[in-house]
């Protein structure tokens, strides 16, 4: 995993123009079944990949946190809401809250998320792949091949399934 990881920024560059090609053509056009398929490739995909091998999303990026994030995250730390924002989080360009350094700072040793049984949203359902209307976050996939071992795979195999 390792040596991939290593590797994937560059893959992924390589592959840039050509899967932004492929996405702009699937947008303009999308098949019926194209939830159906990304959810099976999505299955398939995490069948084999353990995200306790790689933790690159949270090394190299951040979640946005939603307010319903902040309210669960800072009760289950025993914080209110502005100690946990003003401790963890600051305020982006599109004006949502990230947090204020990467790696994660819950992210342990080992991999483990500390407070996963009550983690962001958006950690939930990185890298997206299985999600409805997946055409419409196209940029968002494309920009996670260069982060995510998996939603690398899943591009691939996916212009594998549906040729554009």
């Amino acid at each position: 995993m390792n040596s991939f990881l290593k590797q994937l920024p560059q893959l992924a560059k390589d592959k840039h123009n050509e899967n932004r090609k492929y996405f702009k053509k699937l947008k303009s056009k999308p098949p019926k079944n194209l939830d159906y398929v990304m959810q099976q490739l999505h299955d398939e995909e995490f069948s084999r990949t353990d995200c306790l091998q790689c933790a690159n999303c949270c090394k190299t990026t951040g979640p946005l946190f939603t307010n319903a994030d902040i309210e669960r995250i800072s009760k289950h730390l025993k914080l209110k809401p502005q100690q946990f924002i003003e401790q963890y989080l600051r305020i982006d360009e599109d004006n949502d809250y990230v947090l204020q350094n990467v790696p994660c700072p819950f992210l342990g040793h080992d991999h483990y998320c500390l407070i996963y049984e009550v983690r962001p949203k958006a950690c939930r359902e990185y890298p997206h792949t299985d999600r409805k209307k997946f055409h419409q976050i196209t940029n968002l996939t494309l920009k996670n091949t260069s982060i995510c071992p998996a939603a690398y795979n899943i591009v691939e195999e996916m212009k594998k399934r549906i040729p554009k």
